[in-house]
């Protein structure tokens, strides 16, 4: 029992970090306002990730292209690993670190929003697909562990989790998200409707 109430307690602890860090809910305010932008310019939003960050990536991109709280139209969001033909053909054919900046070159325009997760911030597949945003002029979200590792320096907003332990990063980055979505939704659709 006590296992499980130090697990709690972790999680609850990198929460009152991130709660504290107003440099973390600032880039979040931030974010938010970028995916608004991007929206009502016509621009989509794009995920990626690999393992418990893709399922991550398709969750978010789920919340926007369905619906969060309210019945309302769907916005343009994806998750790029969705379409697993591609996916394997690419890492068989050319490499796996290729999938999402292959697939960026097709789809990626710029003024859209390309959001990688990535708990340790140095997944080889999303720092080339974050390389091919810049070129496009794509804006670029890294939700990472405390370092940021290689995407820092990559990233338009950076969104680093205070912690190194890679479960506490994934439930934190989904809360966040979980926030970005819901107060996308709010003002998009406010002033949509205005």
């Amino acid at each position: 029992m006590q296992k499980i109430k130090n697990i709690i307690q972790s999680s609850i602890d990198v929460k009152t970090k991130i709660l504290a860090d107003d440099k973390i809910l600032q880039t979040i305010q931030d974010c938010t306002n970028l995916i608004v932008n991007a929206f009502q310019k016509g621009n989509k939003v794009l995920f990626c990730g690999n393992g418990g960050s893709a399922a991550d990536a398709q969750h978010l991109a789920a919340e926007f292209s369905g619906r969060f709280y309210t019945d309302r139209d769907s916005l343009p969001a994806d998750a790029l690993h969705c379409n697993t033909s591609y996916i394997t053909a690419v890492a068989n054919d050319y490499s796996y670190d290729v999938i999402y900046s292959r697939i960026l070159k097709g789809i990626g325009n710029a003024g859209d929003v390309l959001v990688g997760l990535s708990t340790s911030g140095n997944s080889k597949n999303i720092i080339k697909a974050f390389e091919v945003a810049r070129e496009k002029k794509m804006t670029t979200i890294a939700f990472t562990g405390a370092s940021g590792g290689k995407l820092k320096p990559l990233s338009n907003f950076l969104i680093n989790v205070p912690s190194d332990d890679t479960p506490r990063i994934q439930e934190s980055h989904i809360m966040l998200g979980h926030i970005i979505c819901q107060l996308v939704e709010e003002i998009y659709f406010a002033k949509s409707n205005d």
